[in-house]
């Protein structure tokens, strides 16, 4: 579990605290899937030997820029491929699956590469109506019953003691496996203090609700056996490169692909440009969606991530990189973990 014994202080600092890495698995224009997940591999390898603390993928289906629909099945080829570094989910969307599956996919990620697995867990349906109902087989859930599957999935790990089930799963009960809530609004925050769980805050693509969902969930915290403290994460869109103008023409990837999704279309991710074609309304839109962006030099970059850190006294940051090079996606987490005291070995 995270180490909750931090107080807001200078702990909260970027030299003080965990830095990971939420990974898209990015299907860049022209290319395959096949290539971006050879290339998420290669980015986890060096982001171990980096010092970043976890590599999580997220759910996404339907999304032609993404690879990482089959997330328990990309988390085991990362997992296989590295040695200490933690991996996880960014989220599972647990209303698109049985609890029972995901148990024993996670129960068997665990047995495979033991202590090294997050099972971050969202309510969202990460793809579009059509995509969720063929995915559900039914009338499916909204959401709403969360908590229930929820707890339908925790006990599968840990079932109540004198209980009798009948179902159960085989791997994954008995296994300690840390799962944390993942949300844009207060609804996760809430139930994440309820139980006692950690809260990791979408603030990378949803910022407006971060401050008061984090005082929520501190204000309302309730110790438990996995935790002691509150213990906070939040997304960060983060590119790093020599000069502020290369950093911010690597960044027109990522605004490409949010003004994509404006306009309700799906695409890979595109090269760069020097030029966005957007209106005054579109642009303000994109960047209220990406204000939570710390894009530019190393010392930009520091500064801005500090300030975040200031404002939100986070334990831990994980870092979204939309980067349309694999070299310069690699190059960009190389220059950021020498701000974090990370190694340096690309």
């Amino acid at each position: 579990m995270p180490d909750s014994s931090k107080t807001n202080d200078s702990s909260h600092r970027l030299s003080h605290i965990p830095v990971s890495i939420l990974d898209l698995a990015p299907i860049t224009a022209g290319s395959t899937a096949a290539e971006s997940l050879r290339n998420s591999l290669d980015l986890a390898q060096h982001a171990e030997n980096w010092g970043y603390h976890r590599y999580w993928l997220a759910e996404h289906h339907g999304m032609p820029g993404i690879a990482s629909s089959a997330t328990s099945v990309v988390i085991g080829h990362i997992a296989g491929g590295t040695k200490k570094i933690r991996v996880g989910s960014g989220g599972i969307m647990l209303p698109n699956h049985a609890p029972l599956v995901i148990a024993e996919q996670f129960g068997t990620l665990e047995s495979l590469y033991p202590g090294r697995i997050d099972l971050g867990l969202g309510r969202a349906p990460g793809s579009d109506p059509l995509t969720s109902h063929a995915l559900r087989r039914g009338p499916g859930s909204d959401g709403q019953d969360f908590p229930e599957r929820l707890a339908e999935l925790r006990n599968y790990f840990q079932p109540v003691s004198g209980s009798s089930m009948r179902v159960r799963a085989i791997p994954g009960e008995g296994l300690h496996i840390p799962i944390w809530l993942l949300g844009s609004s207060g609804f996760s925050a809430q139930l994440s203090a309820q139980l006692g769980l950690p809260f990791a805050f979408a603030s990378h693509f949803a910022p407006d609700y971060l401050l008061p969902a984090l005082n929520l969930y501190r204000t309302h915290f309730h110790p438990s056996a996995e935790l002691a403290k509150p213990y906070a994460m939040i997304g960060v869109n983060v590119i790093v490169a020599d000069t502020d103008a290369e950093a911010r023409r690597l960044a027109t990837s990522q605004h490409q692909q949010f003004l994509n999704l404006i306009r309700r279309r799906t695409s890979q991710l595109s090269p760069p440009v020097d030029h966005l074609d957007w209106t005054p309304q579109e642009q303000a839109v994109v960047e209220r969606q990406l204000s939570y962006s710390a894009i530019g030099s190393p010392e930009t970059v520091r500064n801005r991530l500090e300030h975040l850190l200031a404002e939100t006294e986070a334990d831990e940051i994980i870092v979204a990189a939309q980067i349309y090079d694999h070299k310069a996606r690699l190059r960009s987490y190389e220059l950021l973990s020498g701000l974090f005291g990370g190694q340096r070995s690309l």
